[in-house]
């Protein structure tokens, strides 16, 4: 087994972990992260399953901050990629990321080359495409419930939140970094290729008008991309209206939506029903 070596940090200031400073101040967190950001190009994830996740889909590593009190060993996976792994203790980890270390250890990574288009949907059936999905829970529970239906394809739309984010691969229990995904730049004119490649695209709505899921059926060969929209307000006109066909799920009780995650759940797997 790998040593684990640690560098201890008893400085907050300490420049090696400046890319963990102030991870519960979001906004700012989002925006050094950003394409223009001092911190382009890197990514944060938490807990040691979700850093090995992505360490399998080959995103590189490039530091990891522990507690310094921790006894469990750091994976053969994480130790092998050589990365320094800093340990603080719990006060100075509270005053360099503004949080208590929970999940055993904070890591950063390199985010790699984005996605084109064609690289993510070139072998894909099944596709979730997502507008004005803002929430990183709400994400991460698409993501996850998505590669655990059987969908091979993501396409996010210029408003929806980065799927790297902590919060939404922590939720997704980095299930995200398996799944091939891109932003397309204009939406829903990005729907416009995925059309042209083949697919068919379903919206899914709480119109009691639409066309029930129960009555939905493909092949495991036809290629289907499932749009859903933001909590709340769902797909924007625009949208709606360059999408033929729209379905919905059955509800009773007098209840008239459900939470985006779960709808996404069920709609993927009653599209992924018959496929290996």
């Amino acid at each position: 087994m790998e040593s684990d070596a640690r560098i201890a940090v008893d400085d907050p200031n300490d420049p090696h972990i400046e890319e963990f400073l102030g991870l519960r101040d979001h906004e700012l967190r989002r925006r050094r992260e950003s394409p223009n950001g001092d911190l382009a190009g890197i990514f944060i994830a938490e807990g040691d399953l979700v850093v090995e996740r992505a360490l399998r889909a080959g995103y590189k590593l490039r530091s990891v901050l522990i507690d310094a009190t921790r006894q469990q060993p750091l994976s053969e996976e994480i130790l092998a990629t050589g990365a320094p792994i800093y340990a603080a203790g719990q006060d100075v980890v509270l005053r360099i990321t503004g949080m208590a270390m929970h999940r055993g250890l904070i890591a950063s990574l390199d985010r790699g080359p984005e996605r084109d288009l064609d690289s993510v949907i070139g072998n894909a059936t099944r596709m979730v495409v997502l507008e004005n999905v803002n929430n990183p829970t709400n994400l991460g529970v698409i993501a996850r419930s998505a590669v655990g239906l059987g969908a091979d394809a993501l396409l996010l739309d210029p408003s929806c939140c980065d799927p790297l984010y902590r919060r939404a691969s922590r939720v997704a229990m980095g299930e995200v970094f398996a799944l091939p995904w891109t932003r397309t730049k204009r939406f829903p004119e990005g729907l416009d290729p995925i059309l042209e490649a083949g697919f068919t695209l379903l919206a899914l709505t709480p119109d009691p008008r639409a066309e029930s899921i129960d009555d939905v059926s493909f092949g495991p060969d036809e290629k289907v991309a499932l749009v859903l929209g933001a909590e709340g307000p769902g797909l924007t006109n625009s949208t709606m209206e360059r999408i033929g066909r729209r379905i919905r799920i059955p509800l009773h009780g007098g209840v008239d939506s459900l939470n985006v995650g779960a709808a996404a759940a069920i709609a993927c797997y009653v599209l992924g029903r018959g496929r290996p």
